[in-house]
């Protein structure tokens, strides 16, 4: 309960930086999906110490906290659940340090993602994490969610990147964990436990991230399919082939449609899909070749048109139409439920095809799109939230994807997380002794259940008592 005592304490603590007038907590109560609750409040600290003491306020007090950074989410991880204060890390937006030498970047977790990479590119260093929302989202959201992105085909997904955290655990105690070196096997591999954890063992307050030298080269190309199943097998043939692409981004004609109406840049609206295709390097003759053979298997399985960029610049226009899908989405109606599913590479194809079955199951839109050479689909599910029997139609479009990712050997999530939206399938996914072993865990670290309550851990029901 919050109490004139809390807000002197919280004040005392983050002098300037606690937030209660409701047109201040509105902008708290939501991320990028469609769930929505106002804060009771929200704390913005500026030093690790400011956090560790709105820690231990709420532990004395069991009053409940929802880390935040950017509020760019698409499961609902930063929405904070009736009672809990928000927590926000915007105002830690320092990049402590880029060591050319040892190849790393220090950072607080409110460093938005596209400035780190500029400032590493500055100093001929490339770090390769790069979600879609990367001109809005912060470290720290990438690091709580793991989040991934376009050329996590080739170069992994954050966590891939995180050597060392400082995380303030539920009680107030700082700690660190990782170091500076590539190789580090000291003890538990406790980054790796917060990396991903939605926030719901601690909350982090420094991010040490490995570095690579940036590639001298990159290009792009786009194949046209008349059919999305011959797309799919494309991107499986070309990642048997020894070709390893930066990305292989797929686009059908559903999401291409929004794309044009919205923006256009000349995606082929005749097509059923098309393959985008990124590739990177530091000899422009290897990308000639790689380009030349994923040009041939394209072909090979049924691509109709390939158009290879020239320059630089022409890459980019091609990019251009994958960064634009979600705003070209929002036109088409009020509200989408983003999905985020992931399979292995022969199930690529099936599942594509099963969700167009379901489209038409429950009479809905579903463009597909996603980072189809690593298996993870975005299928969107277009909808009105305030049209009820729609909405209804739209959860039980969205769990028969859920059931067929698993039956094809895939996960729940790729790169956005549980938070609210998945968290009733986890058992599916995980099974009940990984998911019992999951609880041991975080009532360990959090006995207290302050820290990000309601997320990642279902209900009582499970998949039946799924509800949007």
């Amino acid at each position: 309960m919050l109490t004139d005592d809390l807000l002197a304490g919280l004040r005392e603590a983050v002098p300037g930086g606690v937030l209660t007038a409701a047109e201040d907590l509105i902008a708290y109560g939501f991320d990028g999906t469609f769930y929505e609750h106002v804060p009771p409040l929200v704390v913005l600290p500026e030093t690790t110490a400011q956090v560790s003491a709105v820690h231990r306020l709420a532990a004395e007090r069991r009053i409940a906290i929802t880390p935040r950074a950017m509020g760019s989410g698409l499961s609902g991880g930063a929405v904070p659940l009736s009672g809990s204060i928000v927590l926000g890390v915007a105002r830690m937006d320092r990049i402590l340090e880029i060591d050319a030498i040892d190849r790393v970047a220090v950072v607080q977790p409110g460093v938005i993602n596209a400035r780190l990479q500029a400032e590493a590119e500055r100093r001929g260093l490339f770090y390769p994490p790069d979600p879609s929302s990367l001109k809005q989202s912060a470290i720290g959201g990438n690091v709580a969610e793991n989040a991934g992105g376009a050329r996590c085909l080739k170069y992994g997904v954050t966590g891939d990147y995180v050597l060392a955290l400082e995380v303030v655990l539920p009680d107030g105690t700082v700690i660190r964990t990782g170091g500076r070196t590539v190789k580090n096997v000291t003890g538990y591999d406790l980054r790796r436990l917060f990396t991903g954890a939605e926030g719901t063992l601690g909350t982090i307050t420094e991010i040490t991230l490995r570095l690579l030298s940036k590639p001298a080269y990159a290009r792009a190309a786009l194949a046209s399919f008349e059919r999305i199943g011959d797309a799919a097998k494309t991107a499986t043939a070309v990642m048997a082939s020894g070709v390893l692409p930066s990305a292989i981004e797929l686009i059908d004609n559903l999401t291409m449609r929004c794309v044009e109406a919205n923006a256009p840049v000349g995606l082929p609206l005749d097509a059923d899909a098309v393959l985008l295709f990124g590739v990177d390097g530091n000899y422009a003759n290897v990308l000639d070749e790689e380009l030349a053979t994923i040009e041939h298997i394209a072909r090979e399985h049924g691509a109709r048109d390939v158009r290879v960029a020239h320059d630089d610049a022409e890459s980019e226009r091609l990019w251009a139409a994958r960064r634009s899908i979600a705003p070209a989405l929002a036109r088409r109606r009020p509200n989408k439920l983003g999905e985020d599913v992931c399979i292995p590479p022969r199930g690529i194809a099936a599942l594509v095809q099963r969700v167009r079955e379901i489209a038409a199951e429950y009479a809905l839109e579903i463009p597909v799109f996603g980072h189809v050479g690593d298996g993870n689909l975005h299928p969107n599910i277009l909808c009105d939230k305030t049209n009820a029997e729609e909405m209804r139609r739209v959860a039980g479009a969205a769990r028969a994807i859920f059931e067929a990712t698993v039956a094809l050997g895939g996960t729940l999530s790729g790169e956005h997380g549980i938070g609210l939206l998945k968290k009733q399938f986890m058992e599916l996914d995980l099974g009940p002794d990984t998911l019992a072993v999951m609880r041991k865990i975080k009532d360990a670290l959090d006995p207290l259940g302050i820290m990000n309550p309601g997320k990642v851990f279902p209900e009582p029901g499970g998949v039946e008592a799924f509800r949007l």
